[in-house]
């Protein structure tokens, strides 16, 4: 029999030997990876995920042992490539850093080398060159091994790298839109403010002349008006510096939704009735929840305002209801609607978000998955006529004040309107809070 062809028997045999002790090795990795300290997590691992790929490593390592041409070996490498890269792939999703995967793969390698330690000693007539051979390939499975795993890591670290910059992009153009938004909200609030004063500024000097008696009263009532707006608007924005330096606690207790609603909407069926608008009330009698009352009934009370404010004809409804883990307030009025571009930064963010929503659960909805959360809010047929931007005046303070309180009582605060159709603001709120089931 000629070298050559003792040389691929014997790695015929160490291939078989390989193949028949498998169990032993993996034991054998198993130990010893546990008996390493830097690898202590892997006892984390159920012994199917601990084995992984190498198993296939393994197989694809012994067909290259057998293999008897050029083409074979080569297939045989290309298998060890590709089940090393899914081993890193692995070892990279359960969370294991590249250094503990090359201590592995440097422990599989001292097993196969027992391995091979042991089969030369229970076969001392082997051919002098099939061992060395052996070695050669072994040494060049680990070293791929580790290659490809190293790879592997590279490029998922590269892709996890770039997902957080493209993460961070998307939040720094999220932040500059907001910051954009807040200082167009607060140049709103500044003209609202100087528009007071220059009320105020002008009855005042009205009132220094000399006047008839019924032009004394109106300018005094014209300037007593203007004093309350300015007050208003003043209180306005305290409560939104307040609430965006964190200063707001929400204090949770028991009450009746219903019956608070209730009451607020008869204390402002004057200020409606002064507009020659309706306002209405519609919800079950009792709806107990736990909430922050006192910031419940701000919110309520700021969008009715914006509503009321919003509307020359109809008027406005109130609607509440009861759902399993939330309840829903609604606010609907008979107002213009709007369009892009024809409402207050903060309304147009709210209708932005809130057709993005929307739109995810549309899509939900059609791929068959659960949808959460309620159905779009309905809106009323607008009986006013189109507002121009000039015309907006203290809607982005109260708005504003609407949103922080929401975001402060984990509230989501939706928009629905369109031209042609009312808008309908609607917050759906927690019916329990943590804090208050821990008292």
């Amino acid at each position: 029999m000629s070298d050559e062809a003792t040389r691929y028997g014997a790695l015929q045999a160490l291939a078989d030997y390989l193949s028949q002790h498998r169990e032993q090795l993996l034991q054998a990795w198993h130990q010893a990876l546990h008996a390493d300290p830097e690898l202590a997590s892997f006892s984390s691992l159920s012994r199917a995920q601990f084995n992984d790929h190498i198993p296939a490593v393994l197989d694809a390592f012994e067909r290259r042992l057998r293999g008897v041409d050029s083409a074979e070996a080569a297939q045989a490498r290309a298998l060890e490539h590709a089940s090393a890269a899914e081993h890193g792939l692995h070892r990279w999703q359960q969370g294991y850093d590249q250094r503990q995967t090359m201590r592995e793969w440097s422990h599989l390698q001292l097993c196969l080398l027992e391995q091979f330690e042991q089969f030369s000693a229970r076969h001392a007539q082997l051919e002098p060159t099939a061992m060395a051979l052996a070695r050669k390939a072994l040494a060049r499975l680990c070293g791929d091994g580790v290659i490809e795993s190293a790879a592997r890591y590279l490029r998922l670290q590269q892709a996890e790298a770039a997902a957080r910059l493209r993460d961070l992009e998307d939040a720094l153009i999220g932040l500059q839109q907001l910051e954009r938004d807040r200082a167009e909200g607060w140049r709103q609030a500044a003209h609202d403010l100087r528009g007071s004063v220059g009320i105020i500024s002008n009855a005042s000097a009205v009132l220094n002349r000399e006047l008839a008696e019924p032009l004394r009263a109106q300018f005094s009532q014209i300037l007593q008006r203007g004093v309350r707006s300015l007050h208003t608007l003043l209180s306005d924005l305290i409560d939104v510096a307040r609430l965006e330096a964190g200063h707001e606690r929400r204090r949770i207790s028991q009450f009746d939704a219903a019956q608070i609603l209730h009451d607020l909407c008869d204390t402002m069926r004057n200020t409606a009735a002064e507009r020659n608008l309706f306002l209405l009330a519609q919800g079950p009698k009792a709806l107990p929840v736990t909430g922050d009352q006192a910031k419940v009934l701000r919110i309520a009370q700021n969008l009715i305002l914006n509503a009321l404010k919003a509307t020359q004809q109809g008027g406005v409804q109130v609607l509440w209801e009861a759902r399993e883990q939330y309840w829903l307030l609604c606010v609907q009025d008979t107002g213009p609607g709007f369009t892009h571009g024809s409402a207050a930064p903060l309304e147009q963010a709210l209708k932005r978000a809130t057709e993005e929503s929307n739109e995810v659960q549309a899509r939900a909805l059609v791929a068959g998955e659960a949808r959460s959360g309620a159905d779009p809010a309905p809106t009323l047929p607008s009986l006013s006529a189109h507002r121009s931007p000039q015309a907006l005046t203290g809607e982005g303070v109260g708005l504003s004040i609407v949103k922080r309180l929401c975001e402060l009582l984990d509230a989501s605060l939706e928009l629905e309107t369109a031209p042609g159709e009312g808008s309908t603001f609607r917050v759906t709120f927690p019916r329990s809070y943590a804090e208050a089931a821990a008292q």
